[in-house]
């Protein structure tokens, strides 16, 4: 019980759609009674298993009426602090995350320095596909969607409509990481980007 107690002390101090692994509470107790702690506190709905030793504070909405989870999105960032790995999600995710999609992926798949996996969560699954040290090296968060999102698109199917949205969205990135990233963006969208310097 004394291992229980902790793992909720350390839960209810953590904010609300904090994310947890297993390992996270390892200096509470043994293995199995961290299991067996987890899985009660999960039966009480203190905390949601969100896939395998991976769990999620709920947070209720009043608003919508109902508990929020963690997104994909959220869990592969957390997943990515843990391991000390870089992520970039490709193609689909970029699309949506730019708003040029309204489709919500239900898998993602991201770009990364670590170890090549797949995850499942309740909700879909996470890809994690290794690649090479220059699709990591983009500085900013929206100019490196943009190169995805493009290369998603292809360079003959951009419409006027997407071209305008995305040399609007870019004029909120940073000036210098814009700039270091048209150099190693593919020629053709390196000047889509420059329209935004």
């Amino acid at each position: 019980m004394e291992t229980e107690k902790l793992i909720l002390q350390k839960i209810e101090g953590s904010h609300p759609q904090a994310i947890f692994f297993t390992e996270d509470f390892k200096e509470y107790g043994t293995p199995e009674a961290i299991k067996t702690a987890l899985h009660r506190l999960t039966k009480r709905a203190v905390i949601h298993s969100l896939g395998r030793g991976i769990y999620g504070k709920p947070q209720y909405s009043e608003l919508l009426k109902k508990e929020l989870t963690p997104t994909l999105e959220t869990i592969a960032k957390a997943i990515a602090k843990r391991d000390h790995v870089r992520i970039i999600p490709t193609g689909s995710y970029a699309l949506f995350a730019l708003g040029l999609s309204t489709q919500v992926p239900m898998n993602i798949v991201y770009l990364t320095d670590g170890t090549p996996r797949k995850i499942n969560i309740d909700k879909g699954s996470i890809l994690f596909k290794r690649t090479t040290p220059r699709n990591l090296s983009y500085k900013g968060e929206i100019s490196s969607l943009v190169v995805l999102a493009l290369k998603e698109i292809g360079k003959d199917k951009l419409t006027p409509d997407e071209l305008q949205k995305i040399t609007t969205i870019l004029k909120k990135e940073e000036y210098q990481n814009l700039k270091h990233d048209i150099q190693l963006a593919p020629q053709w969208i390196a000047e889509i980007m420059a329209k935004s310097l």
